[in-house]
C-alpha cells in the first residue's frame, strides 16, 4: 500500500466518526463533499475497510462498481452519496461545490429497484408534526419567490411563450436516474407522443436540461423532434416561471417533476423517481411498494427537511434548509444582477477593489466614462452619471468603522428608480416597503428574529462601540446629529435642516424633557460639516464617544431630521419624531413633523419595514468567505468584529478626502 494511503487510513476516525472508504477520486478532490460528510459523522479514508467501517459510493456513478465489489468481498455496508435537489448556481461539472447531500444507507433515492432510506422515511414516518409541515410550506414559498432550483443561475427577465403549453422535460443521456428507471430513447418518445395525444391542440414545449444548454451533455430530444406544434426551449429559465404557463407537465424522472408538484401541478411521470407513487403524480408505471398518499408539504418535509444534509459555508457547519435558502437567495440574486456586467461612475479609487468583489464576481466591472445605453451602469449616490443609471449607496448595516475613514461596507443598495434619501421621487426601497404591508408568516418571523438579533447583539450601522456613560434623569429624548451637507439633508428636509435648528425644535416641543445630543461621528472626527457650538446650552447632555446600540436602548424617544438613528430606534422600540422625510417616515410608524410624500399610503408594521430595509433592498458580502450572504451572516460578522480594517495610509487619505469633499460638496 502507498505510504500516503496508510497515513490517511490511520488518521481517519480518531474523532469517533465512522470511517468511509472511497474508490472514487471525486471524494478526495471535492473539499465541500468531504466536509459535509465529516460533519455528518463520516471520515473519508483510503485503503481497505474493517468490519465497523463503511464504503462510500457516489450514487450510481460509473465507478460505483469498485466500491460495490469491495463491499461484497469485505461484507461491509455502503453509504450512497448524491447531490441534494438544491445544489448550487451552476452544474457540478463546472466546478461549483454542492450546498447539500443526500446520504443513504439502504439504496439510492432515485433507484426504485430496492427501498432507500428516503423511500422508507416517506412510507413510515408520521409526517404529522404541525411545526414541521409549516416549515415545509414556508420553505416552498421562499424557494418559489427566489426562483431557486437545482442550478439556480437562471435569469428572471426571459420572455416566455404564451400560456397554455404542455411542458415536456428532457434529461441528459447517461443520467443514472434514467437508467435506474430502466428507460431510454423509446420512453422519451412515448412521453412526447402521449403529451400530444392527451392534450389535443395544445403547443408542446420541450425543456432541455441545464447541462445540455451548457454543452456538457446531450439530451434525448433535439431540433429534429420539433415541428409546427413542438418547440425546444434550450435557454436558461426559472422552472417556476415555466410552470405558471403550463397546462400539463410530463417527465420521466427529472427533478423538475418534483418541483412541478409544489407549483400546483400533478405531473405525468413515465419513470419511477423518488417523488412518484405517493398520490401526487400521474404514474405510467407506479412503483409497486408505494401505497401511501402524501400531501405536498409531507413530501417536501420528508425529502428536504428530514432526509437531506445541508451545509452552511459561512459558519462551516450543518444547518437547516432555511439557512441554505438564504445563502442561495443571496448568491442567485448576485448572479442575476451582475452576470451582464456593470460600468461604474463616480466611484472613488479606494472603493473600486471592493466593488469588484461585490459586483464583479461573474463579470468584471469597468470604471469608464461611457454613455452608451448598451452598457449597464451604476453611479455612486448623486454623482453625475449616464441617463438611466442605477444609483448605488451604502446599506444600513454597513461596517465597523466610518465610510469617511475608508472602511469598506458589508452592504450596498442598488436602486433603479431613484435613491432612498430623496423623497422627491419614488425609489426601489420605497416600493419594497409598500409591498411589505402584507407578509407571509415566514417573512414576518424572519424579520422578527432579525430584530431580536440586532437588539441582542447591539448592532448598528457603523458599530463604533464606545462608552456607556451615566445619563440624566427624566424622560430622555435623543437627538442624533447629522452631516449638514449630506444628500439626505439637502434632499429630505425643509424648514429644519441643521443640527442646531433640530435641537431648538426638539427643546421647544419638549421643554420639560431631558435632551441628549450626539454629534455625527464624521462631524466629531473633523471630517464633515455640522458642528453646533452651543449644543451644551440647548441639550442637557452632549455625548461623543458613546455606544449607539446601548444608547438607543436607554432613551424614550428619538427626534431627528433624516438620520438612520431613527430607523434603528424603531427597531429598539423607541418612539420616533421626524422633522424631515427619511425613508422610514410616512408609513404610520413615526410622528412626522416634516412633509412626507403623499404616495406613502400603505400602513406598514415594524417587521415589514425591517424586512424591506434590511432583507429585500441591500446586498451583503461576507468579508470572511467573500461570498454574497444573507443579512443574518452580516449581522454576526459585525457583532464579532470579523471585518478587515483600513491601514494608516487609508486613515490619512480619509482625512484628506474629507477636507476636499466638504469644500466641494461632493462627498457621499
Amino acid at each position: 500500500m502507498h505510504p500516503a494511503t496508510d497515513d490517511i487510513t490511520i488518521a481517519a476516525g480518531t474523532d469517533g466518526s465512522r470511517r468511509l472508504f472511497v474508490y472514487n477520486g471525486g471524494f478526495l478532490t471535492q473539499k465541500r463533499v468531504r466536509r459535509i460528510l465529516a460533519l455528518s459523522g463520516y471520515q473519508v479514508s483510503l485503503g481497505l475497510p474493517g468490519p465497523d467501517d463503511l464504503i462510500g459510493i457516489w450514487g450510481k456513478s460509473p465507478t460505483a462498481h469498485r466500491g460495490e465489489k469491495i463491499a461484497e468481498q469485505r461484507n461491509v455496508d455502503i453509504l450512497r452519496v448524491e447531490d441534494a435537489p438544491l445544489r448550487s448556481l451552476f452544474p457540478g461539472k463546472m466546478g461549483e461545490p454542492p450546498v447539500g447531500l443526500f446520504l443513504d444507507r439502504k439504496g439510492v433515492h432515485f433507484d426504485p429497484s430496492q427501498p432507500s432510506d428516503l423511500e422508507t422515511l416517506l412510507a413510515t414516518h408520521p409526517l404529522d408534526d404541525t411545526a414541521l409541515l409549516d416549515r415545509a410550506r414556508e420553505c416552498i414559498a421562499r424557494i418559489q419567490d427566489a426562483h431557486l432550483t437545482k442550478y439556480a443561475a437562471v435569469p428572471l427577465d426571459t420572455s416566455l411563450p404564451e400560456p397554455g403549453y404542455v411542458l415536456v422535460i428532457d434529461q441528459t443521456r447517461g443520467d443514472a436516474a434514467v437508467a435506474a428507471s430502466k428507460a431510454g430513447d423509446a420512453h422519451f418518445q412515448e412521453m412526447l407522443v402521449m403529451a400530444q395525444e392527451e392534450n389535443p391542440g395544445a403547443p408542446i414545449l420541450i425543456k432541455t436540461h441545464p447541462e445540455t444548454q451548457q454543452g456538457l451533455r446531450s439530451g434525448y430530444f433535439s431540433e429534429k423532434d420539433c415541428n409546427e406544434r413542438i418547440s425546444l426551449w434550450d435557454s436558461p429559465v426559472s422552472p417556476w416561471k415555466l410552470f405558471e404557463g403550463a397546462v400539463g407537465v410530463y417527465t420521466l424522472s427529472s427533478q423538475m417533476g418534483f418541483e412541478a408538484i409544489f407549483a400546483g401541478h400533478k405531473p405525468r411521470v413515465f419513470g419511477q423517481p423518488f417523488y412518484a407513487g405517493w398520490g401526487l403524480t400521474n404514474d405510467e408505471r407506479p412503483p409497486p411498494r408505494r401505497h401511501r398518499h402524501l400531501t405536498r408539504a409531507q413530501l417536501f418535509a420528508g425529502a428536504m427537511l428530514l432526509y437531506a444534509k445541508w451545509y452552511d459555508p459561512y459558519r462551516d457547519q450543518l444547518c437547516p434548509l432555511e439557512t441554505v435558502i438564504g445563502q442561495l437567495e443571496a448568491q442567485a440574486r448576485a448572479w442575476r444582477e451582475d452576470h451582464q456586467g456593470w460600468n461604474g461612475h463616480g466611484i472613488r479609487l479606494w472603493k473600486r477593489k471592493h466593488f469588484q468583489r461585490f459586483f464583479g464576481q461573474h463579470k468584471r466591472m469597468t470604471f469608464q466614462k461611457l454613455e452608451s445605453d448598451e452598457v449597464r451602469s451604476m453611479t455612486w449616490g448623486t454623482q453625475d452619471g449616464p441617463t438611466g443609471s442605477a444609483r448605488v449607496e451604502d446599506g444600513f448595516l454597513r461596517s465597523r468603522g466610518l465610510g469617511a475613514e475608508l472602511v469598506p461596507p458589508l452592504s450596498l443598495i442598488v436602486d433603479h428608480s431613484g435613491i432612498y434619501y430623496d423623497p422627491a421621487r419614488p425609489s426601489d426601497l420605497e416600493n419594497l416597503i409598500a409591498a411589505r404591508a402584507d407578509m407571509r408568516p415566514d417573512q414576518r418571523l424572519r424579520a422578527v428574529k432579525l430584530i431580536e438579533k440586532l437588539n441582542a447583539l447591539g448592532v448598528s450601522k457603523y458599530n463604533l462601540g464606545g462608552t456607556q456613560p451615566k445619563l440624566p434623569q427624566g424622560r430622555l429624548i435623543f437627538v442624533p446629529g447629522q452631516v449638514e451637507d449630506d444628500a439626505s439633508i439637502l434632499r429630505g428636509t425643509d424648514e429644519i435642516s441643521t443640527n442646531r435648528a433640530l435641537l431648538l425644535a426638539t427643546r421647544a416641543a419638549h421643554p420639560e424633557a431631558t435632551i441628549v445630543y450626539k454629534p455625527h461621528p464624521d462631524v466629531a472626527a473633523g471630517l464633515r460639516e455640522g458642528h453646533v457650538a452651543d449644543a451644551d446650552l440647548i441639550a442637557d447632555q452632549v455625548l461623543e464617544d458613546v455606544d449607539m446600540g446601548w444608547l438607543l436602548q436607554q432613551v424614550d424617544e428619538v427626534s431627528t431630521m433624516t438620520s438612520l438613528a431613527g430607523f434603528e430606534a424603531l427597531i429598539r422600540g423607541c418612539q420616533v419624531t421626524t422633522y424631515g422625510a427619511p425613508f422610514y417616515a410616512g408609513w404610520g410608524l413615526t410622528q412626522d413633523m416634516g412633509k412626507t410624500p403623499l404616495r406613502r399610503q400603505a400602513r406598514v408594521e415594524l417587521p415589514g419595514l425591517v424586512h424591506a430595509v434590511l432583507i429585500d433592498a441591500p446586498r451583503y458580502l461576507d468579508p470572511v468567505t467573500r461570498l454574497p450572504c444573507p443579512v443574518e451572516v452580516a449581522v454576526e460578522r459585525l457583532a464579532a468584529g470579523d471585518i478587515p480594517h483600513p491601514g494608516l495610509v487609508n486613515r490619512l487619505l480619509s482625512k484628506t478626502q474629507g477636507v476636499f469633499a466638504s469644500r466641494s460638496g461632493l462627498w457621499r
